[in-house]
Protein backbone atom coordinates (compact mmCIF):
# COMPACT_ATOMS: atom_id res chain seq x y z
CA UNK A 1 0.00 0.00 0.00
CA UNK A 2 1.32 3.18 -1.11
CA UNK A 3 -0.16 6.22 1.36
CA UNK A 4 0.05 10.20 0.32
CA UNK A 5 0.12 13.23 2.64
CA UNK A 6 -0.89 16.57 1.27
CA UNK A 7 -0.37 18.97 3.82
CA UNK A 8 1.87 18.07 6.89
CA UNK A 9 0.45 19.65 9.78
CA UNK A 10 1.65 18.57 13.64
CA UNK A 11 -1.26 15.93 14.08
CA UNK A 12 0.08 14.58 9.95
CA UNK A 13 3.10 14.10 11.49
CA UNK A 14 2.06 12.15 14.16
CA UNK A 15 -0.35 10.26 11.68
CA UNK A 16 2.67 9.47 10.07
CA UNK A 17 4.87 8.90 12.88
CA UNK A 18 2.78 6.27 14.08
CA UNK A 19 2.18 4.59 11.12
CA UNK A 20 5.57 3.77 10.77
CA UNK A 21 6.89 2.84 13.98
CA UNK A 22 3.97 0.86 14.03
CA UNK A 23 5.00 -0.53 11.40
CA UNK A 24 1.33 -0.29 9.56
CA UNK A 25 3.02 1.41 6.43
CA UNK A 26 6.48 0.94 5.57
CA UNK A 27 8.60 4.67 5.15
CA UNK A 28 9.70 4.06 1.30
CA UNK A 29 5.82 3.66 0.79
CA UNK A 30 4.91 7.22 2.11
CA UNK A 31 5.01 10.29 0.45
CA UNK A 32 4.83 13.45 1.54
CA UNK A 33 4.04 17.35 0.23
CA UNK A 34 3.52 20.19 2.01
CA UNK A 35 4.00 23.95 0.80
CA UNK A 36 6.93 24.64 3.11
CA UNK A 37 9.49 23.49 1.54
CA UNK A 38 11.55 23.71 5.25
CA UNK A 39 8.80 21.43 6.70
CA UNK A 40 9.46 18.78 4.00
CA UNK A 41 13.08 18.77 4.82
CA UNK A 42 12.36 17.75 8.21
CA UNK A 43 9.68 15.67 7.58
CA UNK A 44 12.53 13.62 5.54
CA UNK A 45 15.31 13.92 8.11
CA UNK A 46 13.19 12.97 10.63
CA UNK A 47 10.56 9.97 8.93
CA UNK A 48 12.50 8.52 5.80
CA UNK A 49 9.71 8.84 3.86
CA UNK A 50 9.91 10.40 0.19
CA UNK A 51 9.07 14.08 -0.20
CA UNK A 52 7.98 16.06 -3.21
CA UNK A 53 6.98 19.88 -4.24
CA UNK A 54 3.99 18.19 -6.44
CA UNK A 55 0.80 17.67 -5.46
CA UNK A 56 0.29 15.76 -8.61
CA UNK A 57 3.44 13.17 -7.42
CA UNK A 58 1.46 11.94 -4.19
CA UNK A 59 -2.05 11.59 -6.64
CA UNK A 60 -0.59 10.33 -9.06
CA UNK A 61 1.46 7.22 -6.63
CA UNK A 62 -0.50 6.83 -3.03
CA UNK A 63 -3.34 4.45 -3.11
CA UNK A 64 -4.83 6.31 0.17
CA UNK A 65 -4.55 10.05 0.07
CA UNK A 66 -4.52 11.93 3.28
CA UNK A 67 -5.70 15.76 2.88
CA UNK A 68 -4.54 17.70 5.71
CA UNK A 69 -4.08 21.14 4.14
CA UNK A 70 -5.70 24.27 5.24
CA UNK A 71 -9.33 24.76 3.99
CA UNK A 72 -8.53 27.63 1.92
CA UNK A 73 -5.92 25.18 0.11
CA UNK A 74 -8.38 22.73 -1.02
CA UNK A 75 -9.23 24.67 -4.02
CA UNK A 76 -5.58 24.72 -5.60
CA UNK A 77 -5.23 20.81 -4.63
CA UNK A 78 -8.80 19.98 -6.17
CA UNK A 79 -7.49 21.84 -9.08
CA UNK A 80 -4.07 20.26 -9.17
CA UNK A 81 -5.22 16.77 -8.83
CA UNK A 82 -9.04 16.71 -9.64
CA UNK A 83 -8.49 15.05 -12.82
CA UNK A 84 -5.56 12.50 -11.79
CA UNK A 85 -7.44 10.90 -8.59
CA UNK A 86 -8.96 7.15 -9.94
CA UNK A 87 -11.56 5.60 -8.79
CA UNK A 88 -9.56 2.82 -6.88
CA UNK A 89 -7.94 5.88 -4.68
CA UNK A 90 -9.43 6.90 -1.17
CA UNK A 91 -9.16 10.56 -0.30
CA UNK A 92 -9.19 11.12 3.60
CA UNK A 93 -10.48 14.49 4.55
CA UNK A 94 -9.22 15.86 7.89
CA UNK A 95 -10.34 19.66 7.06
CA UNK A 96 -12.63 20.63 10.28
CA UNK A 97 -15.25 22.15 8.14
CA UNK A 98 -14.86 20.34 5.09
CA UNK A 99 -18.34 18.03 4.78
CA UNK A 100 -18.14 14.78 2.18
CA UNK A 101 -20.74 16.99 0.14
CA UNK A 102 -18.17 19.96 -0.33
CA UNK A 103 -15.27 17.79 -1.12
CA UNK A 104 -16.72 15.98 -3.55
CA UNK A 105 -17.78 19.23 -4.92
CA UNK A 106 -14.38 19.86 -5.25
CA UNK A 107 -12.68 16.45 -6.20
CA UNK A 108 -15.52 14.86 -8.13
CA UNK A 109 -18.58 13.00 -6.75
CA UNK A 110 -17.23 9.89 -8.54
CA UNK A 111 -14.39 9.62 -5.66
CA UNK A 112 -14.06 7.50 -2.22
CA UNK A 113 -14.02 10.20 0.66
CA UNK A 114 -13.80 9.22 4.39
CA UNK A 115 -14.05 12.42 6.30
CA UNK A 116 -11.87 12.20 9.64
CA UNK A 117 -11.16 14.22 12.34
CA UNK A 118 -8.20 13.61 14.89
CA UNK A 119 -7.21 15.64 18.02
CA UNK A 120 -3.53 16.55 19.10
CA UNK A 121 -3.19 14.01 21.33
CA UNK A 122 -2.32 11.90 18.44
CA UNK A 123 1.26 13.49 19.33
CA UNK A 124 1.50 10.68 22.18
CA UNK A 125 -0.66 8.12 20.74
CA UNK A 126 -4.06 9.11 22.49
CA UNK A 127 -5.76 10.83 19.94
CA UNK A 128 -9.89 10.34 19.32
CA UNK A 129 -11.01 10.26 15.92
CA UNK A 130 -14.67 10.63 14.72
CA UNK A 131 -14.73 8.79 11.31
CA UNK A 132 -17.35 8.75 8.81
CA UNK A 133 -17.20 7.95 4.76
CA UNK A 134 -19.47 8.97 1.55
CA UNK A 135 -21.11 5.85 -0.51
CA UNK A 136 -18.64 4.96 -2.61
CA UNK A 137 -15.98 3.37 -0.36
CA UNK A 138 -16.51 -0.47 0.85
CA UNK A 139 -16.85 -1.91 4.42
CA UNK A 140 -13.31 -3.40 3.45
CA UNK A 141 -11.50 -0.10 2.87
CA UNK A 142 -13.48 1.76 5.55
CA UNK A 143 -12.51 -1.07 8.28
CA UNK A 144 -8.74 -0.59 6.86
CA UNK A 145 -8.46 2.78 7.05
CA UNK A 146 -10.08 2.95 10.36
CA UNK A 147 -7.04 0.18 11.42
CA UNK A 148 -4.58 2.97 9.94
CA UNK A 149 -5.97 5.81 12.11
CA UNK A 150 -6.05 3.23 15.63
CA UNK A 151 -2.24 3.41 15.32
CA UNK A 152 -2.59 6.53 17.22
CA UNK A 153 -5.39 6.35 19.37
CA UNK A 154 -8.88 5.40 19.51
CA UNK A 155 -11.35 5.32 16.44
CA UNK A 156 -14.88 5.71 16.43
CA UNK A 157 -17.39 5.51 13.43
CA UNK A 158 -20.45 8.68 13.51
CA UNK A 159 -22.74 9.68 11.20
CA UNK A 160 -21.04 12.98 9.17
CA UNK A 161 -24.50 15.05 11.11
CA UNK A 162 -22.23 14.42 14.26
CA UNK A 163 -19.17 15.79 12.86
CA UNK A 164 -19.54 19.09 14.31
CA UNK A 165 -19.88 17.96 17.64
CA UNK A 166 -16.75 15.50 17.17
CA UNK A 167 -15.11 18.63 16.50
CA UNK A 168 -16.52 20.51 20.34
CA UNK A 169 -16.16 17.39 22.43
CA UNK A 170 -13.37 16.05 21.13
CA UNK A 171 -10.86 17.78 18.67
CA UNK A 172 -11.08 21.50 20.26
CA UNK A 173 -11.20 19.90 24.07
CA UNK A 174 -7.70 19.28 24.77
CA UNK A 175 -7.38 23.42 24.62
CA UNK A 176 -9.84 23.35 27.38
CA UNK A 177 -8.46 20.36 29.48
CA UNK A 178 -5.18 22.78 29.32
CA UNK A 179 -6.57 25.42 30.96
CA UNK A 180 -8.55 23.57 33.70
CA UNK A 181 -4.62 22.03 33.85
CA UNK A 182 -2.65 25.02 33.72
CA UNK A 183 -5.22 26.61 36.48
CA UNK A 184 -4.75 24.14 39.15
CA UNK A 185 -1.39 24.31 38.53
CA UNK A 186 -0.96 28.17 38.73
CA UNK A 187 -3.41 27.44 42.11
CA UNK A 188 -0.82 24.69 43.37
CA UNK A 189 2.17 27.14 42.58
CA UNK A 190 0.47 30.17 44.35
CA UNK A 191 0.57 28.08 47.78
CA UNK A 192 4.33 27.29 46.86
CA UNK A 193 4.36 23.99 45.10
CA UNK A 194 7.31 24.51 42.21
CA UNK A 195 5.87 24.81 38.95
CA UNK A 196 6.94 21.85 37.37
CA UNK A 197 5.90 19.50 39.56
CA UNK A 198 2.36 21.51 39.66
CA UNK A 199 1.83 20.51 36.10
CA UNK A 200 3.22 17.02 37.22
CA UNK A 201 0.92 16.57 39.84
CA UNK A 202 -2.64 18.52 37.73
CA UNK A 203 -1.70 16.59 34.92
CA UNK A 204 -1.68 13.24 36.31
CA UNK A 205 -4.59 13.93 37.98
CA UNK A 206 -6.59 14.35 35.23
CA UNK A 207 -5.10 11.65 33.00
CA UNK A 208 -5.63 8.92 36.23
CA UNK A 209 -9.22 10.35 36.42
CA UNK A 210 -9.92 9.64 32.38
CA UNK A 211 -8.66 6.78 32.56
CA UNK A 212 -11.25 5.98 35.29
CA UNK A 213 -14.16 6.32 33.17
CA UNK A 214 -12.94 4.51 30.33
CA UNK A 215 -11.93 1.59 32.35
CA UNK A 216 -14.57 1.20 34.85
CA UNK A 217 -17.50 2.15 33.01
CA UNK A 218 -18.87 4.31 35.78
CA UNK A 219 -20.79 7.69 35.24
CA UNK A 220 -18.20 10.65 35.85
CA UNK A 221 -20.89 11.51 39.08
CA UNK A 222 -20.79 8.37 40.69
CA UNK A 223 -16.90 8.71 40.33
CA UNK A 224 -16.97 12.37 41.50
CA UNK A 225 -19.21 11.17 44.90
CA UNK A 226 -16.67 8.45 45.16
CA UNK A 227 -13.80 11.30 46.13
CA UNK A 228 -16.48 13.55 48.05
CA UNK A 229 -16.29 12.74 52.09
CA UNK A 230 -19.10 14.17 53.38
CA UNK A 231 -18.02 17.92 55.42
CA UNK A 232 -14.87 17.02 53.54
CA UNK A 233 -12.04 19.20 51.72
CA UNK A 234 -13.29 17.92 48.19
CA UNK A 235 -16.66 18.94 48.47
CA UNK A 236 -15.62 22.40 49.41
CA UNK A 237 -13.72 22.48 46.64
CA UNK A 238 -16.86 21.29 44.33
CA UNK A 239 -18.98 24.23 46.39
CA UNK A 240 -16.66 26.47 44.75
CA UNK A 241 -16.58 25.26 41.47
CA UNK A 242 -20.62 24.91 41.11
CA UNK A 243 -20.63 28.71 42.35
CA UNK A 244 -18.23 29.77 39.74
CA UNK A 245 -20.32 28.17 37.14
CA UNK A 246 -17.79 25.15 36.14
CA UNK A 247 -20.38 23.13 34.84
CA UNK A 248 -22.37 25.50 32.91
CA UNK A 249 -19.28 27.41 31.55
CA UNK A 250 -18.13 24.13 29.43
CA UNK A 251 -21.56 23.30 27.81
CA UNK A 252 -21.79 26.34 27.04
CA UNK A 253 -18.18 26.37 25.39
CA UNK A 254 -19.00 22.93 23.98
CA UNK A 255 -22.16 24.20 22.60
CA UNK A 256 -20.78 27.26 20.79
CA UNK A 257 -18.08 25.19 19.74
CA UNK A 258 -19.97 23.02 17.62
CA UNK A 259 -21.96 25.93 16.69
CA UNK A 260 -19.49 27.53 15.23
CA UNK A 261 -18.31 24.88 13.37
CA UNK A 262 -21.72 24.82 11.56
CA UNK A 263 -21.79 28.12 10.99
CA UNK A 264 -18.87 27.58 9.22
CA UNK A 265 -19.17 24.75 7.32
CA UNK A 266 -22.50 26.27 5.80
CA UNK A 267 -20.84 29.17 4.25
Amino acid sequence: MKLGFIGCSNITKAMMRSFISQKAVDAKDIIAYDCDRYTLFRVEEEYGVRTTDSRKEVAHNCDIIILSERTQHYYDAAHEIRKIIRPEQILVSTAPNMPISAVEERFGDDVKIIRAKPNTPAIVGESMTGICHNALVTHEEFVNVCHLMSCFGVVEKVPESLMDVVIAVSSSSPAYVFMFIEAMADAASADGMPRAQAYEFAAQAVLGSAKMILETGKHPGELKDMVCSPGGTTLEAIRVLEAHGLRGSVFEAVKACAAHCKKVTDK
